[in-house]
């Protein structure tokens, strides 16, 4: 056994140390790898950062109630008469009471509104709500100026569209058909938030001709048993039926949809690119053996085993994918990490997130990296075991 141990630490010297005059054709196997890694961690990164910016947005405190059988705000009606029934209820109904006594909730209705910006023209989503509304948002913050006035034509705008598109506190912006002073600016942890721009709910319902639509009401649960009582009350109401789930729920289900697109195209576009690299692999190893034949069948001629032939060979391929791995993760990380990206969200407007490269985005890509080295390196190193010795030693004459 440590006869062989000292033949594979031998081989793999020898190796390692022809490098040099391949060092081309090693070269871009490491790039192949590293370009590999780098694709799927964008592709992760942008999953993980699209994830991290609704789920900061859901609380479990917090419920949203939506009608018409739908999960999205923008294709759903809440009735007057349900909202005026909720909060004349008395008993336990599952809202927590504001400090006057009554239902802390939000009336809320969301328009799509298109702004021309640096990149065109785009869809971003108007929220109108009542006072309580911002409050309502656990992490959303005033980082500029002030919320808006009740009834006036003012808006607050999230931080990630604020630096995408001005929106400079005091100017005055065309939405729509009217104008709107921007009152202030706010930030929401990176959430989804971020990506909206808030208003009393009067105003916008008037701006934009929807007097009297609520398209969701936004409320502070009583408790862990808030939302189940909540449900049972809804449940007895007249009228079309009203469904209410947790804040975090609504955008767990959002980001599940949207990750689920983006690994599908992520994956078969990596693994691709991974089918090539190990062809690559397969060349780049085959091209070390054939440099080598001189070398493995003096060593096999001297009483070295197969295995140690194998081991070195298959040892080098994995140690140059595993460059490439690390040149693809550290390359993700300088290009993507923090890198600002926009899609469309769940209301067809545009939400801004910031790209994520995770621990396990690393992981993951990087071990895609080294299985390249590892599949693709198999051949090569089985090739160089069974290489004729004779055939070998007369090529070099």
């Amino acid at each position: 056994m440590w006869s062989t141990l000292k033949q594979i630490f031998l081989m793999i010297k020898v190796n390692l140390g022809s490098l040099p005059r391949r060092l081309a054709i090693s070269l871009s196997m490491v790039l192949s790898v590293g370009l590999v890694v780098a694709v799927l961690a964008g592709f992760l990164a942008m999953a993980r950062g699209f994830e991290g910016a609704l789920a900061g947005a859901g609380s479990p405190g917090i419920a949203v109630i939506l009608g018409g059988g739908t999960n999205q705000e923008t294709g759903s009606d809440v009735p007057a008469e349900a909202i005026r029934s909720l909060a004349a209820m008395s008993g336990d109904t599952g809202i927590a009471r504001d400090g006057a006594g009554g239902p802390a909730l939000s009336r809320e209705i969301v328009v799509p509104i298109d702004i021309r910006g640096r990149d065109g023209e785009q869809t971003l989503s108007l929220r109108g709500m009542d006072a309580a509304g911002p409050g309502l948002r656990q992490r959303a913050r005033l980082s500029q100026g002030r919320l808006f006035t009740p009834g006036a034509r003012e808006i607050v705008v999230g931080a990630r569209i604020a630096e995408i598109f001005g929106f400079a506190v005091g100017e005055t912006v065309r939405l729509g058909a009217v104008d709107w002073k921007v009152a202030g600016r706010f930030t929401s942890g990176g959430s989804a938030f971020e990506s909206e721009i808030w208003a009393d709910l009067e105003a916008v319902q008037s701006a934009f001709d929807r007097l009297g639509q609520v398209q969701s009401l936004r409320l502070r649960l009583d408790g862990a048993g808030g939302l189940a009582a909540l449900r049972a009350r809804l449940s007895g109401l007249s009228g079309p039926p009203l469904t209410a789930v947790s804040e975090a729920e609504l955008y767990a289900a959002q980001a599940e949809r949207t990750e689920n697109l983006i690994r599908l195209f992520g994956w078969p576009i990596a693994l691709l690119m991974a089918i090539g690299a190990m062809a690559g692999t397969l060349n780049t190893m085959m091209s070390s053996v054939s440099d080598r034949a001189v070398e493995i069948a003096t060593l096999r001629l001297l009483g070295f085993a197969r295995l140690p032939v194998f081991a070195a060979t298959w040892v080098e391929a994995v140690l140059l994918s595993a460059a490439g791995a690390v040149f693809g993760v550290v390359g993700s990380m300088i290009a993507f990490d923090g890198w600002q990206a926009s899609t469309m969200g769940a209301n067809n407007t545009k939400m801004a997130f910031q790209l994520n490269v995770t621990p396990d985005v690393i992981l993951t890509a990087g071990l895609l990296g080294l299985a390249i080295g590892v599949i693709g390196g198999a051949l090569p190193a089985l090739a160089a075991t069974r290489l004729p010795l004779g055939a070998a030693l007369r090529a070099r004459g």
